[in-house]
């Protein structure tokens, strides 16, 4: 079977003999269509993100909403491979000593892609840097075996868990193959040309994933890849962006359109798709952030008008909420360099103003939550 996105080629022989799929060269060809529906999609999503842009740069301290939004599409993207694990175990206090391996994983995408947003500062989007981000997000116990940082040296396989490669239901180019097509899409994602950079990263985006260059962490690399070419284009500054969250809402079509542009070369099917995904997922994350804008302005005027003489600590362990909503008193009392008692008046003033809430009962270990705020972020997050 040849399609305009590539072709299967017979490898080895006899009893041993499979087939692995080559994909041509992008772009398309013949090039993309632009029919009216697509023209539209591509208007509004680009709109949706200009107001993301805008209304990200209006945050009060953008970086801590962006250490938010990072965790969230970390976790959204982690649990479309089937990690079960929850916003409330990213942000445990004591994460560092009650790390089990559903979240460990979790946090090792945050660390790879915070490697990756600085990184990409000195070096372009290329195999090299596919290669270190992956290093990082199979560090640990569960990737040991899946050979962090090098591409595959082995046939792998899209089909179902325990399966063989005769059960397989995409089987990704042979090794050779997928060496020269990672070194085509890098080509392909670094050449200027006229296509929308919506555009070109949903085509970078299915590339990849067909390619399947590594054991395993494909999917995390593929969709982190988005974020990082958006922001090296600089069609948005901020990582307020998560797609994982319309990908995993929308699993299964989402694999079902990747196999249709390589069973039938149906490109356009796909971008509209992809496209659908960066404008919701734009929409969802400006809503987001005014309900985030909106319970930050509220309970600042609730500390201004109900504390007295420790107003500014009040203020200053709820600005530090808004990077960590679940806090304990001895973490929060270093990480804000201030004294145990200081702090604990402090978060006693917040529970009497209803922002905190005590979540852990007991004198010690006492953990607190700002509810409210969690309750926004973890929109989607169920596994």
């Amino acid at each position: 079977m040849n399609t305009r996105a590539g072709e299967y080629r017979i490898n080895l022989k006899g009893t041993m003999e499979y087939k692995s799929f080559l994909p041509k060269h992008l772009p398309p060809n013949p090039a993309i269509e632009y029919d009216q529906e697509m023209v539209e999609l591509l208007s509004k999503a680009n709109r949706s993100v200009g107001i993301l842009q805008g209304v990200s740069s209006q945050v009060p301290d953008i970086d801590l909403f962006v250490s938010m939004y990072v965790r969230k599409e970390a976790l959204l993207s982690s649990q479309i491979e089937g990690t079960q694990a929850t916003l409330d175990d990213l942000l445990d206090p004591n994460l560092d000593d009650n790390t089990n391996l559903e979240a460990e994983e979790v946090i090792n995408y945050i660390r790879a892609s915070s490697y990756a947003k600085q990184r990409v500062k000195a070096l372009p989007i290329s195999s090299r840097l596919l290669r270190e981000i992956h290093e990082i997000l199979l560090a640990g116990e569960r990737g040991s075996e899946k050979n962090p940082g090098e591409f595959r040296r082995l046939q792998n396989w899209i089909g179902p868990q325990g399966g063989s490669l005769k059960d397989a239901r995409f089987v990704p180019p042979n090794v050779n193959d997928m060496i020269d097509a990672m070194s085509d899409l890098e080509i392909f994602i670094n050449q200027e040309d006229a296509l929308d950079p919506l555009i070109k990263i949903g085509l970078v985006h299915y590339q990849f994933e067909t390619i399947h260059p590594f054991l395993d962490g494909n999917g995390r690399i593929g969709r982190l890849m988005i974020n990082l070419f958006l922001m090296e284009r600089k069609v948005i500054s901020y990582e307020t962006l998560y797609i994982s969250y319309f990908l995993k809402r929308n699993r299964i079509e989402y694999y079902d359109r990747l196999m249709e542009v390589r069973s039938k070369g149906n490109f356009e099917q796909w971008i509209k798709f992809f496209i659908l995904a960066v404008y919701e997922s734009a929409e969802d994350a400006i809503q987001t952030i005014e309900k985030l804008v909106k319970l930050n302005e509220q309970n600042t005027r609730l500390v201004e008008n109900n504390v007295g003489r420790a107003k500014k600590t009040v203020k200053l362990v709820l600005k530090y909420l808004e990077g960590h909503p679940i806090i304990d008193i001895k973490k929060t009392s270093a990480a804000l360099d201030l004294s145990y008692n200081t702090v604990s008046s402090a978060v006693k003033q917040l529970i009497d103003l209803g922002i905190l809430v005590q979540t852990v009962s007991g004198q010690r270990n006492r953990v607190f939550a700002y509810e409210e705020y969690l309750q926004i972020m973890r929109k989607d997050t169920e596994y």
